[in-house]
């Protein structure tokens, strides 16, 4: 019986992985330099954290998330999201209390959402986050947009655009929300059951609709924009002058709505702009989000974040014909001639991996011409040929595959011979 990889997620060969793992690294050094530090949460949370803390009108929650009842009868959710776990921990370990406010944190693993499989989109997927927690200043804001920013711009993205908005603050909000409800109620009928259902819970959230997205009505939505008290005017403005001041080119969209209940004032979406990336252009999205703590439990506390796909990444590197130098190769293939030749130079490969060398040796009793070869796909930078009769002699030749220089040295001292190398 076949077994296929179930729909909507992907293995990750020998080959890919690499780019990946250059990712990886790539935004953990950026995070040291930031001092935002690495925390991991479980892969599966209590259904009513997402619930609570992602809000239960947005897609996510009602129609996404991969829901089950565990034996114990609890209802359990794999996470699809990082910010909800983020801060449950914050909470839950009391991190609040911690010196060295704000907190910095980052995350990177996988998310599941239950969505139509697309180009660019799975229903396990690998986000990179970042949450700072604890600071007011819009200067954090700035902070977190220009590392996003820089991490694509250091892997080689220059095809960007930033686009943000503000949400305002909580009064900013409900002034702005009774407007979209006189707006839309009217003719509120016209619109999909979901925005319908929206229309009293979320009013916001019907401007995020795709279904709806053309309707004349979208088009002359009130604008939080117009709905900001001086308050969050002033702290919008300090996000842009900062940003500004860090050389980071912005659009202000007044129609940008994050997808997720707990967002306030700062909201912003890094896109895309190569030629032939696709219809979904977002690569990143994230804000401000003060009182998710609170919602989960905590303390006052205001918090900031951003979350980006690596697939998204990867598919954004190959739009702009980004590639990546991956196979630096290995230091040492050891080639063997003979039975005795074979057997030593298992001790030998062990010697040069734990001298800090990356060596591979003949598996399937190949020939020397097709060690030789294997040696080649690895990019081997030298090749020891190890016979019998050298075995007795104490002797290995070491071939230097780039200059075709030959030379032989003593077996218990090529340890030392690729050491000297590197020195």
């Amino acid at each position: 019986m076949s077994i296929n990889i179930p729909r909507g997620t992907q293995d990750i060969l020998p080959g890919e992985v690499e780019l990946w793992q250059m990712i990886e690294e790539k935004a953990r050094e950026l995070c040291e330099k930031y001092q935002y530090q690495e925390i991991r949460t479980p892969i599966f949370e209590h259904t009513d954290l997402f619930s609570r803390g992602v809000g239960d009108t947005t897609d996510i929650v009602q129609k996404e998330m991969y829901t089950f009842e565990d034996k114990g009868g609890r209802s359990i959710t794999l996470r699809p999201e990082g910010t909800a776990s983020t801060v449950r921990a914050f909470v839950e370990k009391k991190m609040f209390g911690l010196p060295g406010q704000p907190i910095k944190l980052y995350y990177m693993g996988p998310m599941f959402r239950y969505e139509r499989p697309q180009s660019g989109r799975f229903r396990q997927f690998v986000q990179f986050g970042v949450e700072a927690l604890g600071s007011n200043d819009p200067a954090i804001d700035a902070e977190v947009i220009s590392l996003a920013m820089n991490l694509y711009k250091e892997m080689g993205l220059s095809k960007l655009k930033l686009i943000i908005n503000s949400l305002g603050d909580k009064d900013s909000r409900n002034a702005h929300r009774e407007a979209l409800i006189n707006h839309f109620k009217p003719r509120i009928g016209e619109f999909c059951s979901d925005c319908q259902n929206r229309l009293e819970k979320n009013p916001l959230r019907i401007l995020d609709c795709k279904q709806d997205r053309d309707h004349e009505l979208m088009q002359t939505a009130p604008s939080i924009i117009d709905y900001l008290n001086e308050e969050s005017k002033a702290y919008f403005g300090k996000v842009q002058q900062y940003l500004t001041q860090l050389d980071i080119e912005f659009e202000v969209d007044p129609n940008l709505v994050r997808g997720l209940d707990y967002y306030n004032h700062t909201a912003f979406e890094i896109m895309s702009n190569a030629e032939g990336f696709g219809a979904i252009t977002t690569l990143c999205g994230g804000g401000r989000y003060n009182g998710l703590v609170e919602e989960i439990g905590g303390p006052e506390t205001p918090g900031i974040g951003f979350a980006l796909s690596i697939e998204r990444f990867i598919a954004a590197l190959k739009a702009e014909g980004i590639e990546m130098e991956i196979n630096q190769g290995i230091d040492c293939y050891l080639a063997a001639l003979g039975e005795e030749a074979k057997d030593y130079t298992v001790g030998l490969l062990q010697q040069l991996r734990l001298a800090g060398f990356s060596a591979e040796r003949d598996y399937l009793n190949r020939k020397i011409k097709a060690q030789f070869k294997a040696a080649d796909r690895l990019q081997a930078r030298y090749v020891a040929v190890l016979g019998d009769d050298e075995l007795k002699n104490n002797k290995i030749n070491v071939k230097n595959m780039e200059t075709g220089e030959q030379v032989e040295v003593e077996l218990n001292s090529l340890v030392n011979y690729f050491q000297g190398l590197k020195a």
